[in-house]
C-alpha cells in the first residue's frame, strides 16, 4: 500500500528549497488548515444529505429530490441560506460566552479531526499519546453547550445544557473505557502503532468476546456523546423547543449544526481505528491473493468507508428506536453499561496476561 507521507516530505523539502525555514512551517500550517476547513464543510455536507435520505428511506419517503441531480445540492443550498441569515441580537443574555459557545463546539471537533487517521500517512498530529489526546480534546464540546443553555438566559435552554451535561459526563465514562479496553489490547495509545497492529486481522475479530462488547458499548455510547436520537434530550423539540440553541440564529445555530454532524464522523472514525482498522485494508490470514487485492484500494477510501457505515449505524439507531427518558437514560449508563464495562477492561486484561486472542 502507497504511503501517502512520500507526498508530504515532497513538498516539505520543495518548500525548504525557496523560502527559509520558519516560512515553511507557516506555509504548511496554513496548508494544513485550509485542508481540513475544506474536509470539515464537505464532510457536515454530505452528512445532512446522507442523514435526510436514509430517514426517508427509512419512512417511506423521497427525501431531497428537486435541487440539482437526486438532490445532491439540497444542502448547499441551505448552507448558503444560513449564511445570509441574520444574527439576532438579544437583550438580557451575556453577549461574549453567548458568542464564545459555539466557537468552542466547533474548535473541539476540529482538535479531533486533526488526530484521525485518514490514510496511510495522512494524519495532522502523529505522537505517543494520540488516543489520550483525542479524548481530552473531545471533551471540551460539553463546555460550549453548558455555556451556550446558561448564557441565554432562557429556561429551556438552561434545561437543555443540564440535561447535555449529564448525559456527556455520564456516557464519556464508557465511552473512555471502551477506548482503553482497546488501547489495553493494542498496548500502544499511539494512533500509527494501533492501526498498524491490525495489518493481519482487525481488532474486532482478533481481540474474541472482549472486543465485540467494547465496540457495542462505544456504538452506544458514543450516540449519546453526540446527543443523537435516542438519546436526544437536550434537543427534545417536544419539550424544549430546540434545546441548548434555542435563542441562537444565523451561522452560531449553523456551527451547532454541523459540530453535531461532524461529531457522528469523529465518534464513526474513532469506531473504524479502534476495532476495524483504520485505513488499514481487510487482510484474512493466508488468502495472500485476496490480500494482495485489498491493498490496492486506496487506504483513504478504506477509512472513509468504514467511518460513513458506521455512521449509518447510528443513524439507522436514531430513526428506529424512540427517544428515552432522562431516568431511563442516566439508568442505562450508571446501572448497566459501566459494570459491564470495567468488568470487559478486567477480561480484556486477562486475555491479553494469557495471550488467549488471535
Amino acid at each position: 500500500m502507497y504511503d501517502l507521507s512520500k507526498g508530504a516530505d515532497w513538498l516539505n523539502q520543495w518548500l525548504l528549497s525557496w523560502c527559509a525555514p520558519w516560512l515553511t512551517v507557516v506555509i504548511e500550517c496554513l496548508l494544513v488548515g485550509v485542508v481540513l476547513l475544506l474536509a470539515y464543510a464537505v464532510l457536515a455536507l454530505f452528512y445532512i444529505y446522507f442523514e435526510r435520505k436514509v430517514c426517508a428511506a427509512f419512512q417511506c419517503r423521497l427525501g431531497p429530490n428537486r435541487v440539482g441531480p437526486f438532490g445532491v445540492l439540497q444542502s448547499v443550498a441551505d448552507m448558503f441560506k444560513i449564511l445570509i441569515k441574520e444574527l439576532i441580537s438579544l437583550n438580557h443574555i451575556d453577549k461574549f460566552l453567548f458568542a464564545l459557545a459555539p466557537y468552542l463546539v466547533i474548535i473541539a471537533s476540529m482538535l479531533c479531526f486533526a488526530v484521525l487517521p485518514w490514510g496511510n500517512g495522512i494524519q495532522v498530529i502523529d505522537f505517543n499519546i494520540g488516543i489520550f489526546f483525542l479524548l481530552a480534546v473531545s471533551s471540551i464540546g460539553v463546555l460550549g453547550i453548558l455555556l451556550a443553555g446558561w448564557s441565554s438566559n432562557n429556561k429551556f435552554t438552561l434545561i437543555g445544557a443540564l440535561r447535555s451535561g449529564a448525559q456527556m459526563v455520564s456516557y464519556e465514562l464508557s465511552l473512555g473505557l471502551s477506548v482503553i479496553t482497546m488501547v489495553v489490547f493494542a498496548g500502544s495509545m499511539s494512533i500509527t502503532d494501533i492501526c498498524m497492529a491490525q495489518k493481519d486481522t482487525w481488532f474486532i475479530f482478533a481481540g474474541h468476546i472482549p472486543a465485540v462488547i467494547a465496540f457495542l458499548i462505544y456504538i452506544i455510547a458514543g450516540t449519546a456523546e453526540t446527543n443523537r436520537g435516542p438519546f436526544d434530550l437536550p434537543e427534545a423539540e417536544s419539550e424544549l423547543t430546540a434545546g441548548y440553541h434555542t435563542e441562537y440564529s444565523g451561522i452560531h445555530f449553523g456551527f451547532f449544526y454541523l459540530a453535531e454532524y461532524l461529531n457522528l464522523f469523529i465518534v464513526a472514525g474513532v469506531a473504524s481505528l479502534l476495532f476495524f482498522g483504520g485505513w488499514m485494508p481487510l487482510h484474512i490470514p493466508g488468502w495472500d491473493a485476496f490480500n494482495h487485492v485489498m491493498d490496492f484500494i486506496p487506504s483513504t477510501l478504506w477509512f472513509i468507508f468504514k467511518a460513513v457505515a458506521l455512521s449509518f449505524v447510528i443513524i439507522w439507531f436514531k430513526w428506529t428506536f424512540p427517544r428515552l427518558r432522562i431516568d431511563q437514560l442516566l439508568s442505562l449508563e450508571w446501572k448497566y453499561l459501566l459494570p459491564i464495562n470495567l468488568a470487559n477492561l478486567v477480561l480484556m486484561v486477562i486475555v491479553v496476561c494469557y495471550g488467549l486472542h488471535f
